[in-house]
């Protein structure tokens, strides 16, 4: 298996002088902001996986032609092509459809896709609106709160006004995901965390394994960080000083057996 590596610029520049006659050091700082820094990842290991480059790093700068990137908060349809690819399912739940990302990887690669969202009056949160017990896999991507406001729709999960009932919204949507799955279907949560004066930090990924345990669900797999390339904060500039989140996380939940 071949290594994935790219090179950062400024650790290249460290490396690539004498050892005897040591330069003094920029900033990373310094870089512009545009300029790519790139890291070297670390070695997978080889194994019969189907679908070796995924691994619990995931990096796809081309979002492919999935759905719509004017979407807000469209995440490109990669990742979840590759986690189809790697448990096959043969039927996919995807009640927030958005702009149809995870309907148009179904379309794709030829596998059965059950989309609906709010925009077409479909509630994910109400579990009289789907089906019970027969998808083998689920994907959802949630708002992170109050992030990105999605509709006028007092049942958005982004309109919800406190974090306490985002979560009670929260919950019902895992509860619905679980009960349209099969004994043994997966569901995957793409979430990222929340930040604001008010709230302070939100660890939205925490809450989200709190509510998927305690809802009966166990997790199967690493969670996987999803590298946010196109993200809008990357091309805005802030006035205070903060640690940049440039990721989300991708967990993937089992419904257990009867």
């Amino acid at each position: 298996m071949t290594q994935r590596s790219i090179i950062n610029p400024f650790f290249a520049a460290r490396t690539s002088r004498k050892a005897t006659s040591p330069a003094p050091l920029r900033m990373p700082a310094l870089l512009k902001p545009e300029q790519p820094i790139y890291v070297k990842l670390p070695r997978a290991p080889i194994n019969a996986s189907p679908v070796p480059h995924l691994t619990s790093l995931y990096s796809s700068p081309v979002a492919g032609n999935y759905g719509s990137r004017a979407y807000p908060g469209n995440c490109g349809g990669n990742l979840i092509k590759d986690l189809i690819r790697f448990y096959d399912p043969k039927s996919v739940f995807d009640p927030m459809t958005g702009s149809g990302t995870c309907r148009d990887v179904c379309r794709e690669i030829g596998v059965y896709c059950w989309s609906s969202d709010l925009h077409e009056g479909a509630d994910a949160c109400d579990a009289s609106a789907f089906p019970r017990d027969c998808f083998e896999f689920a994907w959802i991507h949630p708002p992170y709160w109050r992030q990105k406001l999605y509709t006028m729709d007092s049942r958005c999960l982004s309109r919800t006004p406190t974090l306490e009932a985002f979560l009670d919204r929260y919950r019902l949507l895992i509860a619905n995901c679980a009960g349209a799955l099969k004994p043994g279907g997966r569901l995957a949560i793409l979430m990222g965390d929340y930040v604001d004066r008010d709230a302070g930090f939100v660890s939205l990924t925490h809450h989200t394994k709190v509510l998927a345990f305690e809802l009966g669900l166990r997790q199967c797999a690493t969670d996987i960080i999803r590298f946010s390339h196109g993200a809008s904060s990357g091309r805005k500039v802030y006035r205070s000083s903060f640690i940049p989140g440039l990721h989300d996380v991708c967990m993937i939940f089992e419904k257990g057996a009867k």
